[in-house]
């Protein structure tokens, strides 16, 4: 048995009903967020800000060569009618690279939320199989938030370079 934990479960049906709810609450997260307004997702909050660190998505191609294993990540964003696909840019015009900024905005988030469900593993799982969906969960998120943050920055570059630059003086 599971020991301290308020719905006992053996190891195996643990497993088992820990990947159903991540699988549910993962789904559900996606459709959730699926139908917030795209201008909510317009600017970036405290978690999906881009830091210096990341030096415009620089570090994610120096240190975790991000090109070469992106591309093997599921693509979830048109999973949902009206979705919008980040497995290609697209259209390159600005509006729609405007879109896809936010859309990167908007997947992050639903990482994080998923993410942020490992805690309740441990109300029916014990503490090793808890700690194994906890684990379950950063390693199945991360790669897709890290993969969401670099596109971001290199949007945010190509947006950057198209602004009309301001002549001196006209501020």
């Amino acid at each position: 048995m599971a020991g301290d934990v308020l719905i006992p479960l053996t190891n195996g049906w643990a497993a088992l009903v820990g990947g159903t709810v991540w699988a549910v609450l993962g789904t559900l997260t996606g459709y959730v967020m699926h139908r917030l307004p795209v201008r909510r997702f317009d600017h970036d909050n405290a978690l999906t800000k881009l830091r210096p660190a990341e030096v415009d998505g620089r570090v994610y191609e120096r240190r975790f060569a991000i090109r070469r294993w992106k591309r093997w990540l599921p693509e979830g964003g048109d999973v949902f009618e009206g979705g919008f696909n980040k497995r290609t840019l697209g259209r390159r015009d600005s509006a729609n690279l405007q879109r896809f900024v936010a859309e990167t905005r908007r997947a992050e988030m639903t990482h994080w939320v998923t993410m942020f469900y490992g805690p309740l593993f441990w109300l029916w799982s014990s503490w090793w199989m808890g700690g194994v969906m906890v684990a379950f969960g950063i390693v199945a998120n991360v790669p897709c938030l890290v993969t969401q943050r670099y596109n971001r920055a290199r949007l945010l570059r190509v947006l950057q370079r198209r602004k009309p630059s301001t002549p001196p003086g006209d501020v």
